[in-house]
């Protein structure tokens, strides 16, 4: 009983010391990120710019685009294998005249 105790007492520990590194790194969320751009502006006193938001087009099927999953036959244009055909059988011969 005793290790389990240690144990649970050791993980409430693990996660408090996590839970206050998080509070004490954390960023905030009214600030805007540090970036190279950001401290170059604040050194020369301009303004910063408002964030542009243009947001990039997804694909419908990202792995197919880039060539990892199988599509479908239709939508990547390939046309559906030829289906095996076996070759007639030969004519049989004539019957012999007596």
């Amino acid at each position: 009983m005793q290790r389990v105790r240690i144990g649970l007492t050791g993980l409430g520990f693990v996660f408090l010391a996590v839970l206050l590194a998080a509070v004490f790194t954390g960023q905030s969320q009214d600030e805007a990120p540090i970036t190279a751009n950001l401290i170059e502006q604040q050194g020369s006193g301009a303004p910063p710019a408002p964030p542009t938001a243009a947001a990039p087009v997804q694909s419908a099927e990202p792995l197919a685009e880039l060539g990892v999953a199988p599509g479908n036959v239709d939508s990547n244009g390939a046309s559906p294998p030829a289906a095996a055909t076996r070759p007639a059988p030969p004519a049989a011969p004539p019957p012999a005249a007596r």
